[in-house]
């Protein structure tokens, strides 16, 4: 008896500490999200491109979990501040593209109004780090604005700067902004730059968690040779970006192994929407032109994968739902401090849209705290108006969809298109008129019903404006015919 005792409490003593083991390695992991600037499945071998080899990328993707079934914005500030609150287009009110350092008008992200991700995990014990592509701060104007987002160490192309002409380089001697200031680094490929600096970062900082955000400014326009490839025209210039692309990624990927961290290190990789219009790549047998700037699918299901060698399962693919609003609640999560009631309280109440998929991850859960994605926003269409930046639209049209269907609604809160996803991938067969089942009016009802629950007039941009610059965009009749 006294033997049975004795192998139950080791049994008990084993399993306590097989527990204690699991809870300390998903506890404060590091964190690394890279964000490619306009690149679609269409680009990614792993999701059967057929035009370009991504070793590098694939590799990651198969270490961990690839993901079918994610929706990002189309546009790049949408989508930008999307990650960076957890909120909706509608709820931030950057539902339209706006480039800060370009147009100016007193618009910038204003962190005292905003939830921001920075500054959540810094407040989290995490060390933070952010290089690459930011553009929705003037620099000039708020050169602490990266350090007021929580970010410990920044390395940022300044993104184009009204009246400085160095500043359009985020390739070729590129202009960039750190704490020393802004200048051209001569001689330089800006891409280089910023991954060297993450590098640099990485090193710097592997005996505590971190929180490294990249995002990417390849492989957007223009179109560029690089260090490695050159070609004469655009589409040879674009697989050359994307092949540099895989190629950093390899080197992140290798910083964490060289820095004894890699199993301790959960890397999110993905991309802030479709390719360029401009150029059409082949995925699966079909030709997919770029779906940049459009709610179609290769605008906004977004290529994602998430990789944490030794406690996610490796050669994973998923079809739980996922939007960009879900990234930030899931870092807060694995970093300690999910948010409450989805409520981020920084001395203000902000509402967070998101929903964690920590579970996804870690328990392989086949399904997400989600019964629908949403996509919305991109364009220019807004204007500087006496009282700020003002969006075009009072209610933007927007996509939802779930595992099987997508539902398009038109700025009147009407539905537009109805389409099967899995039977008609290229959303050719407007299903609209064809109710003709009970499973299709039930999935109809269910993501229309969605829709009177946003708000009857989306927000616009919430800031406290920057004093005016002579740079900035003016306010005039013609800016504002779109209002009468």
């Amino acid at each position: 008896m006294k033997n049975v005792v004795f192998i139950f409490c080791l049994s008990l003593l084993s399993s306590c500490k097989q527990e204690r083991s699991i809870e300390a390695m998903t506890s404060s992991p590091n964190i690394i999200l890279i964000m490619v600037d306009d690149l679609g499945k269409e680009w990614i071998s792993q999701y059967g491109a057929e035009d370009i080899s991504t070793p590098n990328i694939d590799a990651l993707a198969a270490s961990g979990v690839s993901f079918n079934n994610v929706y990002s914005m189309p546009q790049c500030t949408p989508t930008r501040v999307t990650l960076l609150t957890g909120q909706y287009p509608f709820r931030h009110g950057w539902v339209n593209h706006w480039d800060v350092p370009r147009w100016g008008g007193g618009a910038h992200f204003d962190e005292t109004m905003n939830p921001s991700i920075g500054k959540e995990m810094k407040k989290a014990g995490y060390a933070t780090c952010v290089a690459g592509k930011w553009q929705i701060d003037d620099f000039r104007v708020e050169p602490d604005a990266l350090t007021k987002n929580g970010f410990d160490a920044f390395c940022m192309w300044t993104g184009y700067e009204s009246g400085i002409e160095a500043s359009a380089n985020r390739y070729q001697n590129p202009y960039i902004f750190t704490k020393e200031g802004s200048k051209t680094y001569e001689g330089a490929f800006g891409p280089d730059v910023f991954k060297d600096f993450i590098i640099d970062f990485i090193d710097q900082n592997k005996k505590k968690p971190f929180f490294v955000y990249f995002p990417m400014v390849l492989t957007h326009t223009p179109f560029v040779n690089t260090p490695t490839d050159t070609a004469a025209d655009n589409l040879g210039k674009h697989k050359a970006m994307v092949k540099y692309t895989d190629r950093i990624t390899g080197e992140i990927i290798q910083a964490l192994e060289d820095a004894g961290i890699r199993d301790n290190t959960i890397v999110f990789w993905t991309t802030d929407n479709g390719t360029t219009g401009a150029i059409t790549g082949r995925r699966n047998g079909l030709n997919v032109k770029g779906g940049k700037a459009k709610t179609i699918e290769p605008g906004i299901s977004a290529p994602f994968f998430v990789s944490w060698p030794g406690t996610i399962k490796p050669n994973r693919v998923s079809n739980a739902l996922i939007d960009f609003t879900d990234f930030f609640p899931t870092f807060l999560d694995f970093a300690g401090a999910a948010p409450q009631n989805n409520v981020i309280d920084d001395g203000n109440s902000h509402k967070i849209d998101g929903h964690s998929f920590k579970d996804v991850l870690l328990k392989n859960n086949e399904e997400s705290n989600r019964n629908w994605i949403l996509g919305m926003g991109g364009g220019n269409n807004a204007a500087l108006t006496q009282n700020g930046v003002e969006n075009q639209f009072l209610f933007r049209d927007r996509v939802l969809r779930n595992k099987k269907y997508k539902l398009y609604i038109d700025s009147k809160r009407e539905p537009e298109k109805f389409f099967d996803l899995l039977k008609d991938a290229e959303e050719s067969n407007n299903l609209l008129d064809s109710l003709n089942s009970e499973e299709r009016k039930n999935n109809f009802n269910q993501l229309y019903e969605v829709v009177a629950t946003f708000p009857e007039k989306d927000h616009d941009p919430k800031y406290y404006p920057n004093p005016a610059q002579e740079w900035d965009v003016k306010v005039t009749e013609e800016s504002q015919l779109w209002k009468k």
